[in-house]
């Protein structure tokens, strides 16, 4: 007979790891001892756990592990960005950025095998969809970089869920992984620098103000419905104004000192104008937010280029003379492939959507050559 899976402990919240601990009829203060182990000596073997009795040890043997995701590569950036390739349990493989800056150690994770959406500015997007990653491989990631920072002393100071994949339609991993990261037993992040980023899943942006208080960004990327419809499909289930309305919800309850982010990426010829900076002016004229600009990052076969330096400050300083705290993003990592938007992993589709984008390519290109043929 095959014996039972054991339970990885980092699939477990403080919460779910003491009830872990009730149903086996140990006191639930163990799952404090285990979380210190795990999280602040970073000891994964049992039998090193000398606060546990020999019983106690046994057992976690038997019925437990600490299991931290398989590295399948790992590349390093000209400028000091980091990317794992690391391979989930199901076979497929997703991406883990670390980004250095000047004392700061950001990491985007990712949440889901892909994405289940299709943005049409993102590579992630392009890859399909294999399914999510559990609550132990989304903060497996930040145990793998914080190995990684401790030969330097240094550890994860931020975490956004900015990965692969939208974090709010795995819910029922993402949150129990950001409680993880906040909590003072395991990383202790401040919840200020643990932020969720949603296409924009209004539904659960609401579910998420009853559980918890994490950081929220939003990827708005147009000022408009009919733009955004174009740009990200998940728009024409849950419009602007919907969204908006779960936005503020939302902020209302972490106090008058946090805003939302509304993240931007800049297209050329797309939506990088001074009218469109106009119009995502007035539409956010009532909700408390900053604003991220994200100068597209290019990857094969996207159909979308750069803006300009000039039309990417000219937007940018529209929207701080309208009063917006508006950071512009730094391009890092764009040489291994690591900058926004262009993670791709690698994903077995359930969706075949790798192949409809395969063959629409194949297709213009086709398209190209009988025009050429003809001039």
């Amino acid at each position: 007979m095959k014996a039972p899976a054991r339970t990885n402990l980092l699939d477990l919240d403080r919460a779910s790891l003491e009830q872990y601990f009730e149903r086996a009829g140990h006191k639930p203060f163990r799952a404090r001892q285990m979380l210190k182990w795990i999280y602040h000596q970073g000891i994964v073997d049992f039998g090193a756990m000398t606060d546990l009795s020999k019983f106690q040890r046994a057992w976690l043997n038997e019925t437990a592990e600490v299991r931290i995701p398989e590295v399948v590569t790992r590349l390093e950036s000209r400028d000091g960005t980091t990317k794992w390739v690391v391979r989930a349990a199901n076979g497929n493989c997703v991406e883990t950025v670390l980004i250095p800056d000047r004392g700061r150690n950001t990491l985007c994770v990712s949440s889901q095998v892909g994405c289940i959406l299709d943005c049409t500015f993102c590579s992630t997007g392009k890859q399909g969809f294999n399914g999510n990653l559990s609550t132990g491989e989304i903060v497996g990631q930040v145990l793998l970089a914080d190995a990684f920072l401790q030969v330097r002393g240094e550890s994860v100071s931020n975490v956004v869920l900015m990965g692969m994949g939208e974090p709010l339609l795995n819910f029922a991993a993402a949150i129990p992984a950001t409680n993880i990261m906040m909590d003072d037993l395991a990383f202790g992040i401040s919840k200020r620098r643990v932020t969720i980023s949603t296409a924009g899943v209004a539904p659960a942006i609401y579910e998420m103000a009853k559980v918890t208080d994490v950081s929220l960004a939003v990827s708005l990327h147009a000022p408009n419905d009919e733009l955004r419809d174009q740009l990200v499909p998940l728009n024409k289930k849950y419009p602007l104004a919907e969204l908006l309305d779960a936005c503020n919800h939302y902020v209302e309850g972490l106090g008058e000192r946090r805003n939302l982010t509304m993240e931007y990426t800049l297209i050329r010829g797309v939506n990088d104008r001074i009218a469109h900076a106009r119009e995502l002016a007035n539409l956010l004229r009532d909700v408390r937010c900053k604003i991220n600009l994200i100068p597209f990052n290019p990857f094969p076969d996207s159909g979308f280029e750069r803006p300009d330096e000039p039309s990417i400050r000219a937007f940018q300083t529209y929207l701080l003379n309208a009063g917006y705290a508006t950071m512009l993003r730094t391009t890092r990592g764009e040489d291994i492939n690591a900058a926004c938007g262009q993670l791709v992993g690698q994903v077995q589709d359930r969706t075949r959507r790798q192949e409809r984008h395969r063959t629409r390519i194949e297709c213009v290109e086709k398209s190209d050559v009988e025009e050429a043929r003809v001039s």
